[in-house]
């Protein structure tokens, strides 16, 4: 559990924090920058939140808040290459809990035969902006995982997260029927 009693500790003055193991490392470290990206994204969709019908998903959306916060914790602590720990880790049952809600939002959608502009509603997007940064913080983790050990399920959850919010912006635009399509070369002359 987590208890602050004091909320700035001086300790990162010069520029460096502690992982959950205590070890400290620079505040540009890649494992900072991923689980940072993280909280960003989370922070934007706090914002998208604020802008739900009321009732509408919202309990959806805290508990995917809720798992953002768990994948933080996993970032937080690196573990050891295949080597079992009990620390909080992100699980395929999390990834697939956003697997079924994709299924069940998609199936109200027409098929698309074209990639859409982000926007629409502004529900719709702030989710696109979510949806960005999800994958920023996919990219980020990925990267991370090329230079030390990662949770695979971390990356897998961020990949699955980045299309829920994706389908999710087009039930926010109507069902996908106000979804504004991509004109290739439509400002080119001709």
């Amino acid at each position: 559990m987590v208890y602050l009693s004091k909320i700035y500790t001086r300790v990162g003055d010069k520029g460096h924090t502690a992982l959950g193991t205590g070890a400290m490392v620079s505040k540009d470290h890649p494992r900072i920058e991923a689980y940072g990206t993280v909280d960003e994204f989370n922070s934007n969709l706090g914002v998208m939140a604020s802008h739900l019908p009321q009732g509408a998903d919202l309990e959806f959306i805290r508990s995917v808040q809720n798992d953002l916060f768990d994948l933080g914790a996993d970032l937080c602590v690196p573990s050891a290459d295949g080597a079992p720990d009990n620390r909080l880790r992100i699980r395929p049952e999390q990834w697939e809990r956003l697997e079924k809600k994709i299924d069940e939002w998609n199936e109200k959608l027409s098929p698309l035969n074209s990639f859409i502009l982000p926007g629409g509603s502004v529900v719709s997007s702030w989710l696109h902006i979510c949806r960005t940064v999800c994958r920023r913080s996919e990219r980020l983790v990925v990267h991370l995982s090329s230079l030390e050990s990662v949770n695979e399920h971390a990356i897998i959850y961020l990949n699955r997260l980045s299309d829920l919010l994706f389908v999710m912006a087009r039930v926010y635009n109507n069902n996908g029927a106000d979804d504004v399509l991509w004109a290739p070369g439509k400002t080119q002359s001709k």
